[in-house]
């Protein structure tokens, strides 16, 4: 998830909003699951990190239900879309 390896030497509570993001992520697809469920998953990631991910839940073809408001990513990720 592009981490230098100094990052890992600091603590948690010095990361930005979107280094948090990206851990909790990371964690969350470590944990094997039949199923994933995200909220707003694109919240405080940059542009690469968000091509990470997409690449990740193509190449396992992770089982997931999210919430997101970016209408791109819902359309290269998901299978079906429910529109509320």
């Amino acid at each position: 998830m592009d981490f230098d390896r100094e990052q890992f030497d600091k603590s948690i509570d010095s990361y930005s909003d979107g280094q948090k993001k990206k851990i909790l992520l990371a964690k969350s697809i470590c944990e094997q699951a039949n199923i994933y469920i995200w909220d707003e998953p694109l919240n405080y990631i940059d542009i690469f990190s968000r091509m990470q991910l997409e690449k990740l839940i193509k190449d396992y073809q992770l089982t997931m239900i999210f919430v997101e408001h970016d209408e791109t990513f819902s359309n290269n990720i998901a299978t079906n879309i429910i529109n509320i």
